[in-house]
């Protein structure tokens, strides 16, 4: 890896040459520019690596040779010598790190995108271009950073290359991987979304385990190593053993850490080109050094290195190989990091001293800053101007834009393009994929141990459900069988389904959660719709019949309901389909709308409607017929559910009336509840919550494929609806 240590070796901290009054004379140190009116010569671009006829060829400008050493790939890149201008910018500088010991080599990937734009509908007010014929390309064992203000098109840029847009967007140009037109092949990259997406309750290394276990196909122990590996490379060792989301009596990881979780969970399939969208994205400045280094340690082993970046301190900014700066969709440069501050100085936007070059870029080229601007006009500053903020961004850009087009660089930029895209390297191939018997055991174990943890979410709910159901019970005990206490005992019923039922919104938070994480494992292809679904309703099967056949008991016994094993086994068995229908409903909500605060909000109305239409304040056959008879009564899972109970509790029994009649628990609950006089009613109302229990998994498959696979929600989507309208 010469050419990386070439180009980023002995960077120096800007805070050291800034703490004493001779260091703002400008010097070698690569933020301190010629002054206007100096010498304005660009850097040249004879270092840029180029692809030659003979890819063996060690002096060739660049040269990638993948050679099998001991069942492992390696990669040698070819470098050049680094031209004087260049050496003389980077005199006095911070040092690349070592090539990590014990690490493996990895085949990297030349990328090289030509004319590239792409287009999305409704996304902008001006334009539907996100981004504008854009060229650059990115070769194995570098860093190559897409920078710009928020809103410029560099997450639509870096998905393009990747190949992860939406179906709503449309692209036009090429896109070379290794010299050819063809796609990323699964395994052979990973990308990191802008938030981290993880699961607190695990461990690092569970966590990671697990995501190896999802990915790779093979046995069980071979992916430990894997997992070590990426614990490594992204310097997690002290933290393996530690609850990513901390607990009580611990605290978790920080922000910094969790981001470099998140890069770890994709080097575990060890990708040939890693995309990263913002790694510094809420990270400190310590905490962004760190990132920076670990990454630039990565790439000295061969990976090549794609992410974009929003803006950095100087120190990270001079590990950085490559620059693509975007404005509005323009390229308004790309090429070696250091010619950028050239290509600035070129246009007559030098860097001033004391300043970081990204600072200086987004000041230039963010249209925002006319904001300030138009604000500040009756301002004055303790010198009697606005010489620091006048700068008019729509004309920087433009000349920007401009000065690059015709400039040595972007002709150098073309060249190398040529060459890289003269001959095909190595064709990638797909890695093999994990089963899905693999993998629903591993989303089953998975949550089955995030259940056992989550104390807030699961545990809380089961002692609520306890507390409830010794609530209830004790409020309606002592309750004789006589023909008096039917409709008491019906109220008990309902009181104990009804409100056991809407203590489950206590879980949305958890299920929420497992809905983000399978939005991020399915984009990357480690989980799929009926593996995350198959996965989760094993998972809850546990935890439901405790809280069933737990609250159940202490209910029935301090109700005293029917006497019988087989009644008491019966009303566990309902309560228990009855929660199952419940989650599966919190899941169709959850999943739909995406947000804590309304999931919350519908739950709570859906139930209250389903409660005012079960029978119990109003028998069924005499509610309205439109909506509140059909349908929302047979939708309702309470309607059901108590029935069922209902029929089990007075099935077979009959109640003395005077001292000759009597009349059947059928008769004596015509005028309390609807219910049905055959005796395999309640069996059948089984069967029927058991179908509303699968219908409802249904539902959630249709939508984590029409809304979560397409990173969406309907409450967004209506939102987006009512904004354009607007």
């Amino acid at each position: 890896m010469e050419e990386i240590q070439a180009h980023s070796d002995n960077y120096e901290s800007s805070s050291s040459a800034a703490s004493s009054p001779p260091s703002r004379v400008p010097s070698s140190n690569f933020f301190y520019l010629r002054k206007p009116g100096g010498s304005r010569q660009p850097i040249s671009f004879e270092d840029s690596p180029d692809w030659e006829e003979n890819i063996n060829n060690h002096n060739a400008d660049v040269g990638v040779r993948v050679e099998e050493r001991g069942g492992g790939d390696s990669i040698n890149t070819a470098t050049t010598p680094v031209s004087p201008s260049l050496s003389k910018l980077n005199s006095v500088s911070l040092r690349s790190p070592p090539f990590p010991e014990g690490a493996r080599k990895i085949a990297g990937v030349s990328i090289v995108w030509k004319d590239l734009t792409v287009t999305i509908k409704g996304k902008r007010k001006y334009s539907d271009q996100v981004v504008k014929s854009s060229n650059g390309y990115a070769l194995p064992g570098t860093m190559t950073v897409i920078m710009g203000p928020g809103k410029s098109g560099k997450s639509t840029l870096l998905r393009a290359l990747s190949g992860r847009l939406d179906d709503s967007a449309k692209t036009y140009g090429e896109v070379y991987v290794n010299g050819a037109k063809s796609g990323l092949q699964y395994g052979s990259y990973g990308f990191v979304e802008r938030k981290n997406t993880l699961i607190g309750s695990l461990t690092v290394r569970e966590f990671l385990y697990c995501s190896a276990l999802l990915q790779l196909p093979g046995f069980f122990y071979q992916k430990k190593s894997v997992v070590e590996d990426a614990i490594h490379a992204m310097s997690l060792g002290e933290y393996a053993n530690k609850l990513i989301g901390g607990h009580c009596c611990m605290k978790g990881l920080h922000s910094g850490e969790k981001r470099r979780v998140s890069i770890a969970r994709e080097l575990v399939m060890r990708p040939q080109v890693l995309f990263i969208d913002e790694p510094l994205y809420h990270l400190d400045s310590v905490s962004a050094l760190l990132m920076m280094v670990t990454l630039k340690r990565l790439a000295s082993t061969g990976c090549t290195l794609i992410f974009t970046i929003y803006q950095s301190s100087t120190e990270v900014f001079g590990l950085y190989d490559r620059i693509c700066l975007l404005s509005n969709g323009n390229t308004l440069f790309f090429g070696e990091t250091l010619a950028c501050l050239q290509h600035f100085s070129n246009a007559g936007f030098p860097c001033p001293i004391m300043q970081s070059p990204s600072d200086h870029f987004l000041r230039a080229i963010n249209t925002d800053f006319d904001r300030i601007i138009a604000m500040c006009k009756t301002w004055q500053d303790e010198n009697g101007d606005l010489s620091n903020i006048n700068m008019d961004t729509a004309v920087a850009i433009c000349t920007l834009e401009e000065t690059y087009r015709s400039s040595s660089d972007a002709s150098a930029v073309e060249a190398t393009m040529l060459k890289l895209t003269e001959r095909e390297g190595p064709s990638l191939k797909s890695k093999g994929k994990a089963s899905s018997a693999t993998r629903i055991a591993v989303l089953t174990w998975r949550s089955l141990l995030v259940m056992s943890r989550e104390w807030k979410y699961y545990w809380l709910r089961l002692i609520l459900c306890l507390l409830l159901a010794s609530c209830v019970g004790t409020s309606f005990s002592g309750l004789g069988h006589s023909l008096s206490f039917v409709g008491t005992r019906v109220a008990a019923i309902f009181v104990f389904v009804s409100f056991a039922s809407l203590l489950s919104i206590v879980g949305v938070p958890a299920q929420l959660k497992e809905v983000k994480v399978y939005a991020c494992e399915d984009s990357n292809q480690h989980s799929g719709g009926i593996v995350f679904l198959t996965g989760q309703i094993l998972a809850s099967f546990p935890f439901l019949f405790l809280i069933s056949i737990s609250s159940s008991l202490v209910f029935y016994f301090l109700a005293g309901l029917r006497n019988g094993f087989g009644f008491m086994m019966y009303f566990v068995l309902n309560f228990f389909m009855c929660l199952l229908v419940n989650e599966g409903l919190v899941l169709v909500v959850v999943t739909a709308l995406q947000d804590m605060f309304w999931s919350i909000t519908t739950l709570v109305f859906v139930h209250a409607v389903m409660m005012l239409s079960a029978g119990y304040f109003r028998i069924r056959s005499a509610l309205p017929g439109p909506v509140w008879m059909y349908p929302v009564s047979y939708i309702a899972f309470h309607t059901y559910s108590i029935q069922g109970l209902l029929e089990n509790e007075y099935d077979g029994t009959s109640f003395a009336v005077g001292q000759v009649r009597t009349i059947s628990g059928y008769q004596a609950l015509q005028n309390v509840y609807d219910v049905s006089p055959d005796e395999y009613s309640k069996w059948r109302n089984l069967l029927i919550l058991s179908l509303m229990a699968l219908v409802y998994r249904l539902l959630v498959f249709l939508l984590l494929h029409f809304r979560v696979k397409k990173n969406s929600s309907l409450y967004r989507f209506l939102c987006c609806k009512l904004k354009m309208k607007d």
